[in-house]
């Protein structure tokens, strides 16, 4: 088995960047979902109400830390990032402390949302959305086959759907489900398997413009509905990190016994 695809958020629920190497800490790889987006209201703005915001991408920078945003229309904004206040979040009810980046972000994307939004810069992991135990997420092509068939898709199934950190060549069916509580080797970095996902209305869009495209959901409650697991409708699974390292594109996994 090997390391087929990584992805990340640089900005949660915008589109993807897939690097050919990442950094993982205990909190999960360095720099995903390091901004997101809330409302007026501070609650959680993602993919499920705002799909065709997955159409701007984000490049961020280290030193000095910089977030660059390319719009639609194929303008772009951004630069250094400058944060304000203090702001808390509330993500799937529990509170997530942020801090306010200033700029035009965010008249920008609530254009784009069609609502005000405002973006919101947080600590390492902080909005990763099973924090600690779900601080990187794994699903393997194996599963991506088998959901395709069960869809009746004479393509393969378009794994981004999914937005997991690490997908995984070399499997079969849904082989990532017997991993839960394994040391599972990946690179050079060791995580263990703490639940099964289960999946939501975003997994229905497509991964570049945010509309539904292919009923993900009806066919995992007819082929995994029935399925123990920890969450319904499950696909892919979410894992501690409990040895941090470096993982590449093409690198071994490796189920530790």
């Amino acid at each position: 088995m090997q390391v087929e695809r990584i992805s990340v958020a640089p900005v949660k629920g915008l589109a993807l960047v897939h690097p050919d190497v990442v950094d993982v800490a205990t909190t999960g790889v360095l720099g995903d979902r390091r901004y997101a987006l809330v409302d007026e209201r501070g609650r959680l703005a993602n993919g499920k109400r705002f799909g065709p915001l997955v159409a701007v991408s984000a490049e961020v920078g280290d030193d000095p830390e910089s977030l660059v945003l390319a719009l639609p229309d194929g303008s772009r904004l951004g630069g250094p990032v400058e944060l304000g206040e203090a702001v808390e979040a509330v993500f799937y009810g529990e509170p997530r402390p942020g801090r306010l980046v200033l700029g035009r972000y965010a008249e920008a994307l609530s254009e784009l949302a069609g609502e005000p939004v405002r973006l919101l810069r947080f600590p390492e992991g902080a909005a990763v959305d099973r924090a600690g135990d779900g601080a990187v997420s794994i699903q393997s092509t194996g599963s991506l086959a088998a959901l395709a068939r069960e869809t009746g898709s004479a393509a393969p199934v378009d794994g981004r759907r999914f937005r997991m950190t690490f997908t995984v060549s070399g499997t079969g069916e849904h082989d990532e489900d017997s991993w839960l509580g394994r040391r599972v080797r990946v690179g050079e970095v060791v995580v263990v398997p703490e639940g099964n996902i289960g999946r939501c209305a975003i997994t229905t869009q497509d991964p570049d413009t945010g509309v539904p495209t292919l009923d993900t959901l009806k066919a995992l409650a007819r082929y995994r509905g029935d399925l123990v697991t920890t969450e319904p409708l499950p696909f892919g699974v979410h894992a501690r990190v409990v040895v941090p390292g470096r993982v590449r594109v093409g690198d071994a996994v490796v189920v530790e016994d």
